[in-house]
């Protein structure tokens, strides 16, 4: 049944929609969102935050609002993401990318518009003790941000007492709220294989080592790993994701191949297991065909890992918004690396439904409704209502 969104008064939504359009026009890969981050600290000081902290892990910044009479009480954090993906947009929008080969097809533009529109109310509208965190995170697609703001000894200063972060997900009711207790979305990893064996003319096989049928005896021993879903506690894949073998010549046999796979798990202990798997495979291949090996783990998500108390206050807000809300029965399949901060800090990562017919996320033809920006704001706002006077 189709959602419908609550009624949101934001006095300059027209305006936050426009900066959604500018950062979905101007969108920069992870670790490189200098011009976003910029953009957005001059877009938030209409505000007047009590403070920014900037320099959270590279491009990473956080605006904190305090509470109209005190900043005494709980600390809440809310989180967006600043990078883009390298895909070629489809769309043909006033405002489809500039730049070629980058694109936010995840929707973070439309989460941060999310918080500038938290942002918004909160300066309209202040609550009466606390501190509300905005926090604008860098890299969250190749999972090297989370941790990288974690480690910044000025956002450990900042301790929150709870921490939360949406994620628009295209298929479910427009605005419909997505929640699980325990794990909501998967752990995942990258491995890089690199298979090493002996050059030689094409003329003389023989005079060389080549990796071929090793590489592709790997890639079927692979994919043999998550056959018997038995071998594991819940759902577990492994996705081979790219294989190369030598150079493009007939002029030589290659003595070089690599094998690039993701990992996925629901739950971590599975991930574990594979990863030792995989390895072991790696081990039996090369050793029976004579080869050198290299591995290399890349963009470690841990599972998403949601407190009970913090998926209450998500619940309970939503309702209280008339909102249609749906416990999901299993995790989502992708990962975020928002479970960093859950495995330190109680908090809850989300979903909120962003129509039937929008095109999945990564598509090259996504792009996010702005429908959802007075919706995810509002919701956030009874959030931290809801921690701040209980």
């Amino acid at each position: 049944m189709p959602s419908t969104l609550p009624l949101v008064s934001i006095p300059d939504l027209h305006e936050i929609t426009a900066l959604r359009h500018h950062l979905h026009r101007h969108p920069e890969l992870s670790g490189l969102e200098y011009e976003t981050s910029l953009t957005l600290k001059s877009f938030l000081q209409r505000y007047q935050p009590a403070e920014i902290i900037k320099d959270l892990g590279g491009t990473g910044f956080a605006a904190i609002f305090h509470g109209s009479e005190t900043n005494e009480g709980p600390t809440v954090l809310f989180r967006a993401e600043l990078d883009a993906l390298p895909i070629i947009e489809q769309n043909e929008l006033p405002y489809t990318s500039i730049h070629i080969s980058v694109s936010h097809k995840c929707g973070h533009d439309g989460h941060m518009s999310i918080l500038a529109g938290l942002a918004s109310m909160l300066h309209h509208n202040p609550l009466p003790r606390g501190r509300v965190v905005l926090l604008f995170q860098t890299a969250e697609e190749n999972g090297a941000g989370a941790l990288a703001v974690l480690r910044t000894a000025a956002f450990q200063q900042l301790a929150p007492d709870y921490v939360f972060a949406l994620h628009n997900i295209p298929g479910l009711p427009m605005g419909q709220v997505l929640y699980r207790p325990d794990i909501f979305a998967a752990a995942s990893v990258g491995l890089q294989v690199k298979l090493h064996g002996k050059e030689s003319h094409a003329a003389e096989p023989e005079n060389g080592l080549n990796p071929g049928e090793g590489m592709s005896e790997l890639i079927q021993a692979f994919n043999a790993l998550i056959r018997d879903p038995q071998n594991f506690r819940d759902l577990t894949l492994l996705t081979i994701v790219h294989a190369r073998l030598g150079e493009v010549s007939f002029g030589i046999n290659p003595g070089f191949a690599v094998v690039l796979a993701t990992l996925r798990a629901f739950e971590q202990e599975d991930l574990n297991k594979l990863k030792s798997l995989a390895v072991e495979s790696v081990r039996l291949v090369t050793l029976k065909y004579g080869l050198r090996y290299e591995l290399e783990w890349f963009e470690e998500f841990p599972a998403t890992r949601c407190s009970e108390e913090a998926v209450k206050l998500v619940a309970e807000a939503a309702r209280q918004l008339d909102m249609d809300v749906k416990q999901a029965a299993q995790p989502v399949r992708w990962s975020e690396d928002f479970g960093h901060f859950t495995n330190r800090y109680s908090g809850a990562l989300f979903g909120l439904g962003s129509g039937p017919d929008q095109p999945q996320l990564h598509h090259a033809d996504y792009d996010f409704p702005d429908e959802l920006i007075p919706t995810g704001a509002a919701l956030f706002y009874r959030i931290a209502a809801s921690v701040i006077n209980p």
